[in-house]
């Protein structure tokens, strides 16, 4: 008879032999993508045409698999009038290359795509989803196509600038899907990019200037809720454009080839190429700094800044703009050193805004130059030395006049 720890160690061997067959079945099954798939299979409210739980999930329809049947590639539930949401499993199909649930009733958040590396092609468009995560489209080194559109019940997000990870986008369509703020300037990142379609959302400000050299072709810009401004120089070498924005400056030089559609709610100075009266491309500039604000872009028409700009006034001649008056406006951004190419300004008042960065020295050479007023700002650095005949205000900026070591203090005393 073997001593007891031979018999031990020999009863212990055989229960692992035993085990080995149920450990390997149990890393198979966690192994394959069943269990994400049986999780969406439930997460619809009802099953998909030929989607079951009795039948292995690479033999339903339109979904497809590897070669050896263990990870899902693609799915395909376009139009497939489905409702219910998409779970978060999803993040687990790792070698997912494309996801179509286009034109269905799918709603609830959407699940994040964060690092799913295999992913292609995303159609989500048409549905009535009502949150993205954060990060939801980061990491996805292969993405080519990402479709979004008319998913009017989103909550308010923006177009990441960490998109820049998808260096392979070619299509990004995101038309009423409660896009809000800026355009990233980020479409250097973009060699293949031929598609983007951004319109129907609440975007503002000006355009990228990214936008300028890239290979997109086909861009919608058009019925912002507030409409965006600035220039539309950056847009001179691409096609099919559609516009419905308030766009100022310039009417851009296209080439012939160029199929554009300008729209008639631009600001452009003349109806046709050509540079811009000089006083009106410096106060396009003062615009630009303060970030193209919507009151500028609505009020500031025409090639004559004389004929009824707001927040404009002239000489008796009508020809040379005195008085600059943006008080009180709300308006953030910084003082544009422009300024001081209107030689015949008398009077500029930008006081109570949220203006920051620092007051151009360049103001104190204004010849006619007698009234100055940036009170209650957030202006720094040195304070301008103007002559005794201009009244110069500018309290009420708590930096104003600090040099670097003694602002620093201040401010770590805040903190």
């Amino acid at each position: 008879m073997p001593p007891p720890s031979k018999m031990a160690t020999h009863t212990h061997h055989h229960f692992l032999l035993r085990l080995l067959p149920l450990l390997s079945l149990l890393v198979l099954s966690a192994a394959d993508d069943s269990a994400v798939m049986l999780k969406l299979l439930s997460s619809l409210s009802s099953a998909p045409s030929g989607w079951s739980s009795s039948t292995r999930f690479c033999n339903w329809t339109n979904v497809n698999c590897d070669s050896t049947s263990t990870y899902v590639t693609s799915i395909n539930l376009n139009s497939a009038s489905v409702s219910g949401s998409l779970p978060p499993e999803l993040n687990q199909l790792s070698q997912l290359k494309s996801l179509a649930v286009q034109k269905n009733s799918l709603s609830g958040t959407l699940p994040s795509f964060e690092n799913m590396t295999s992913l292609e092609q995303i159609y989500l468009d048409n549905n009535g989803f009502t949150s993205v995560p954060s990060n939801f489209l980061l990491g996805l080194t292969n993405l080519q196509t990402f479709s979004i559109s008319e998913n009017m019940n989103l909550s308010p997000w923006q177009i990441p600038s960490y998109l820049t990870d998808s260096t392979n986008l070619v299509t990004f369509y995101a038309s009423n899907a409660s896009i809000v703020g800026y355009i990233p300037d980020i479409f250097v990142s973009f060699p293949n990019l031929q598609n983007l379609r951004l319109s129907y959302n609440d975007l503002n400000g000006s355009l990228p200037g990214s936008f300028s050299g890239s290979e997109i072709q086909n861009l919608w810009l058009n019925n912002q809720k507030r409409g965006l401004s600035g220039g539309i120089d950056v847009l001179a070498n691409m096609t099919q454009l559609y516009q419905n924005n308030k766009l100022q400056g310039p009417f851009p030089q296209f080439p012939s080839r160029v199929q554009v559609t300008i729209g008639t709610t631009n600001s452009f100075c003349l109806d046709k190429p050509g540079p811009c009266d000089p006083q009106v491309t410096t106060l396009l500039e003062v615009a630009g700094a303060l970030g193209y604000p919507m009151s500028l872009a609505e009020s500031w028409l025409g090639n004559n800044p004389c004929q009824d700009w707001r927040f404009i006034n002239c000489d008796s001649q009508g020809t040379n703009v005195t008085v600059v008056n943006m008080g009180k406006q709300g308006f953030s951004g910084s003082i544009s050193p422009a300024l001081a190419n209107l030689t015949s300004l008398r009077t500029l008042v930008l006081n109570d805004n949220n203006l920051t960065g620092v007051i151009p020295s360049v103001l104190t050479t204004l010849p006619q130059l007698q009234t100055f007023d940036v009170s209650n700002n957030d202006l720094s650095g040195p304070i301008p030395v103007f002559p005794p005949s201009v009244k110069f205000t500018y309290a009420g900026n708590l930096l104003l006049g600090k040099n670097a070591s003694s602002a620093g203090v201040d401010l770590f005393m805040l903190v």
